[in-house]
């Protein structure tokens, strides 16, 4: 009978050994998954759209390149829950660890330059070159000796509410997170996708006024959300919202569509495609945002804004994820993004507040674990 290791320590081992894995928690689930495999399992897709017949976990990236191409796990080992986790060897995984390339050092992005960014956008939107926009930051933070797995198993702690995961895979490296954006959800027969935009503080008594900027800003990516479903021919949809959604520490605002999942059971990677990225994180029109995006943002936003997820795993059941609330991890720092939508109502400063409250998700994870220490 295998030892027990401990979720956090097993964790700590995986990346320590550098093995290709990924362990989340779903919304509101307190039942981990975890799935890792050798060399043979890691597949890299071309396109989003050739994962239509893939099985595993997905890790895409905001924008394919040679050094962030799409990656899907195949399920070799594929565990769930603690007992099972917690029993796994990770000694069975056969193939030589893969190497991370070294990087230089992350610098944050200061005050002046995204207001600056900011207000460039503000004046391509009011020249009619977009309608809506996100400019993202990154923020670096000294890594210290803390575990990455209490550090996973903390930020499930207090944010039980989304999906959390940690995820080290080649070419992309090690990430964790806490997003609250469902992209794409099916279990073949019924099928969901959400519209999520618009940020406030987290109010104690969760009573929400939402202001025109906000209103618009959501109502952006549920009209996106709309004109994708028409293009796929679903003529008969449900809708929810919108409504208040809240995390740890912010709360936004949700609308969620419902359809049928067998009607695009073999377009899935087609599908998803066409859904991502979202004018939540990505802009409107989203070629004329993603120029700017490129032609402006400093940083490489790499797998920040991409999606991630279980993929047809079980009874081709798909539930994926937008990669917000992320960062990535080096040897000595943590790099995480946080980004917010820009249109013609935005205030410079007060898109950098948000920014800065949408970052403490991970940040008060960080400052907990290493005042511990």
């Amino acid at each position: 009978m295998n030892s027990v290791t401990p979720i956090d320590c097993l964790i700590d081992n995986l990346i320590k050994k550098n093995a290709a894995f990924a362990c989340w928690f779903q919304p509101s689930s307190d039942s981990p998954q975890l799935i890792a495999g050798s060399q043979d399992d890691i597949l890299f897709p071309e396109s989003i759209q050739q994962l239509s017949r893939v099985r595993g976990f997905v890790f895409a990236p905001f924008k394919i390149s040679n050094h962030a191409p799409v990656i899907a796990l195949q399920p070799a080992i594929h565990l769930k829950g603690y007992d099972q986790i917690q029993a796994f060897d990770p000694g069975i995984l056969t193939s030589a660890p893969f190497r991370q390339k070294a990087k230089a050092p992350c610098i944050s992005t200061n005050f002046q330059d995204y207001l600056v960014c900011v207000n460039h956008a503000i004046e391509q939107i009011h020249a009619a070159q977009f309608s809506k926009v996100i400019v993202s930051r990154r923020i670096c933070k000294e890594k210290k000796n803390e575990s990455m797995g209490r550090l996973f198993l903390g930020m499930h702690d207090v944010n039980p509410g989304v999906f959390v995961f940690v995820v080290n895979l080649p070419k992309a490296g090690l990430w964790m997170g806490a997003t609250p954006e469902l992209l794409f959800r099916s279990d073949g027969r019924h099928a969901q996708t959400v519209s999520l935009a618009a940020t406030q503080s987290r109010r104690p008594d969760g009573r929400y006024c939402w202001f025109t900027k906000e209103i618009e800003e959501q109502a952006f990516v549920s009209r996106y959300t709309l004109d994708v479903l028409h293009r796929f021919g679903f003529s008969s949809y449900q809708t929810k919202g919108p409504q208040d959604l809240e995390t740890a520490t912010v709360a936004h605002l949700k609308t969620s569509f419902f359809f049928s999942g067998e009607q695009i059971q073999d377009r899935l990677g087609e599908f998803v495609e066409q859904l991502c990225p979202t004018p939540a994180v990505c802009g409107l029109p989203k070629v004329e945002a993603d120029q700017f995006i490129q032609a402006f943002e400093p940083h490489d936003r790499r797998y920040y804004t991409g999606f991630l997820g279980p993929w047809r795993l079980e009874q081709n059941g798909t539930d994926v994820y937008v990669n917000l609330r992320s960062m990535e991890i080096e040897d000595s720092q943590y790099v995480l993004y946080t980004g917010g939508g820009i249109t013609a109502r935005s205030d410079p400063e007060q898109e950098w507040e948000e920014t800065t409250q949408k970052s403490r998700t991970l940040l008060n994870a960080i400052e907990a674990l290493q005042e511990q220490a």
